[in-house]
Order: C-alpha cells, then structure tokens, then sequence
C-alpha cells in the first residue's frame, strides 16, 4: 500500500507532506493489536487519525504507519512526537513515501470531509494548550464538583485500556507522576499529579477526549 516507504535521509527532502506518517524504532516485542491501540491513543491526540497500519513480517518490524484525515495534523504529531519514548525506545517519525489507499477513498466525498473536520475541530478544543488559562485550569471547578485535588479519575475508558495507555495520554502534561487501574473496575483508573493545577491542565485538556471511537473520557477531581 505504502510502496517502499523506507527512505534514506538523503531522499527526505524529495518527500512531500502528506497524511501519512511512517514511523520506526518501535518496540518489536509488542503484539500487533497491542501496538496498534497505543498508537492510536498516541496519535488521535493531534487529530483524527483515520487508520493505523502495523505488520509483523520480517521486513516491517519495528515500523508503522499512521494515516491522518488532515495534512496540518500529521505535520502536527510529526513535530510534536519525535522521539516520543513509546515503550522505552523513542520513535522515529517522518512523512511516508506515498499517501494512503484511504485518502483515496476518502477524497471526493464531502459528506465525510465535514464529519471529519467536525471531528478534528472538536479534539483540538479538547486537547488545545492553553496559555491564557496559566495557572487558572484547577482552581475552578464545576458547580457541585468536588473541590480541586492532585488526583484525577478517569472513567468511561475502553476495556482493553491498561495502565500504560493512559499513561501515554497524562505523562505531556506537567508534573504528572502515576497512573494506578482500580482493581476489579474495568475502565476506570486514578491518575496522579504533583499538584492541583497541573492536575486541572490535565483535566481540562482531555475531558470528553476519545480514547476510542466509542469512548469518550470522562474526568472528574478525586474525592479529598
């Protein structure tokens, strides 16, 4: 599909920017399905992310590609991810050789292309960093909410969610320390911050985030 996307960096420059990233040096003992759910969590939080392409031959292990509905979302997790420590290696990024059968596909439907713009304009609000908020994000909460602390819980998380998973999502954030699964409580977890304001940046910043296509997060402050 991708055609030999492997490319010496003296070919770098002769590669265009387009929705489809290729990445490398990842971690070769994970499962397929393993790493494709990480790399979904990881990516989608710089746009909507319309495919994800691992395979296990010989030839492609280690490697990936991420293909996204947007050309400034790639370019996007291409700057912010590089060198991304997944699984203790960290990862190689670059735009791929050619774009994705599913671009194709996509292209010349404007029905999808406004859902997905929709979709994109609601986690980049969602995942927005916000300058202006500074040290005000925690110290305000809801009407009935229970007071600003530094742990979080996080609900509505997909089955198959483990503690690494949401790790990637929380440790961006400043002053994030642990992320600890409730026993016996699938999709549910507490996640620890050094303080209450970096833990409401955190809050903010992910509430309602789809950690899948069918699960939205939902985050409220831990009970003192």
């Amino acid at each position: 599909m991708f055609d030999e996307v492997i490319c010496h960096s003296r070919c770098m420059a002769d590669i265009r920017p387009n929705h489809s990233l290729y990445i490398k040096n990842l971690n070769e003992k994970t499962s397929k399905p393993e790493l494709k759910r990480l790399l979904y969590y990881l990516f989608s939080q710089h746009g909507t992310v319309l495919d994800v392409v691992a395979m296990k031959t010989p030839k492609m292990r280690g490697q990936a590609f991420v293909v996204y509905s947007e050309i400034p979302d790639a370019t996007k997790a291409l700057r912010s991810l590089q060198g991304f420590p997944l699984l203790d290696k960290p990862i190689k990024l670059q735009y791929a050789k050619a774009d994705s059968d599913v671009i194709a596909r996509v292209k010349g439907s404007s029905a999808a292309r406004k859902a997905e713009k929709k979709a994109k304009a609601a986690v980049k609000k969602k995942l927005a960093a916000t300058s202006a908020a500074g040290g005000a994000a925690g110290e305000k909460t809801a009407e009935g909410e229970v007071p600003a602390d530094k742990v979080l819980f996080v609900s509505n998380l997909p089955d198959e969610a483990n503690e690494m998973m949401i790790t990637m999502l929380f440790q961006q954030f400043t002053g994030f320390v642990s992320t600890r699964i409730i026993p016996g409580k699938r999709g549910m977890a507490f996640v620890d911050f050094d303080n209450d304001t970096n833990a409401g940046l955190a809050k903010d910043s992910l509430q309602s985030f789809k950690i899948s296509p069918t699960n939205a997060m939902k985050i409220t402050f831990a009970s003192k």
